[in-house]
């Protein structure tokens, strides 16, 4: 389990924002070798869906092709993964046996697929893909349902192959280009769209007795926080949380959580 030399200066450099965004660079990637070979298809990333509390919902990666559409969540996690489709929690056991715990990405695929549903009709088909890097070990994952897959990016082609030549023909080039344009809109979103997003998610997690157990509405609550059983992790880029005192200002001398990559993070939480 332990991390090469590669892996570690590449957690040294790069946040985790940067890391995410380059996983779903590289799950692109294998989807265009996909199309390459002769799967028809169109391939959108960071699709914001809106929701009906005026939210978005934000998807990684959406393949809209004759068999439906597969909705892709990327993790660039490394280290063993345990998780299970029905828990709440899954886990990231690092090689100094450290466990991070992150939201089932299943149930935020889910809320995804729920609300893309929502926008382009119910009738459908969508295929649930989580695709984890290369640098990981799925070290055991259950999953129950037929509509979900949980791979590793390598696993990518292989997959799609597979549940491809298992379905029939439901959408035609009429559809699909149509599907593609009306997300498209959503993929060219301004900065204030994202930046909304992103406080909706910090706002409710920080909310005293808020649980993301309550509703469908509210699973995209964690969708950027990860869990870690030692310390708290900054909800915008997955830094430390540091208690740390105010020394000027209106709230001279109260206490606050600071993240640690100040000043590339300025996320503050009471």
């Amino acid at each position: 389990m332990a991390k090469g030399i590669i892996d570690l200066i590449f957690d040294s450099i790069f946040d985790s924002e940067w890391k995410g965004r380059h996983g779903e660079q590289l799950t692109e990637r294998k989807l265009k070798w996909i199309k390459f070979f002769g799967r028809d298809g169109k391939i959108l990333r960071n699709v914001y869906l809106p929701k009906d509390n005026g939210e978005t919902s934000e998807v990684d990666i959406i393949f809209i092709t004759p068999k439906g559409i597969f909705v892709f969540e990327s993790k660039n996690y490394s280290g063993w993964i345990f998780g299970d489709e029905k828990g709440v929690k899954w886990t990231t056991v690092l090689p100094n046996r450290h466990k991070n715990y992150f939201y089932n990405p299943i149930m935020q695929n889910k809320t995804h697929i729920k609300w893309l549903k929502e926008y382009v009709g119910k009738d459908i088909p969508m295929f649930s893909i989580i695709v984890f890097s290369e640098r990981c070990e799925l070290k055991k994952v259950s999953v129950f349902s037929d509509d979900v897959w949980v791979i590793k990016r390598d696993k990518t082609n292989a997959t799609v192959k597979r549940i491809c030549d298992s379905k029939p023909d439901v959408l035609s080039e009429d559809d699909i280009d149509n599907i593609y344009n009306k997300l498209s809109g959503l993929t060219n979103v301004d900065e204030a769209v994202k930046m909304a997003h992103i406080e909706a998610i910090e706002n409710k997690h920080k909310t005293p007795g808020s649980s993301y157990r309550n509703s469908d509405a509210s699973m995209d609550v964690v969708e950027q926080c990860i869990y870690s059983e030692s310390v708290e992790v900054c909800p915008r880029c997955g830094g430390k949380l540091v208690l740390r005192t105010a020394k000027r200002g209106a709230n001279i001398g109260r206490h606050f959580y600071g993240c640690s990559e100040f000043p590339k993070c300025r996320y503050t939480r009471q």
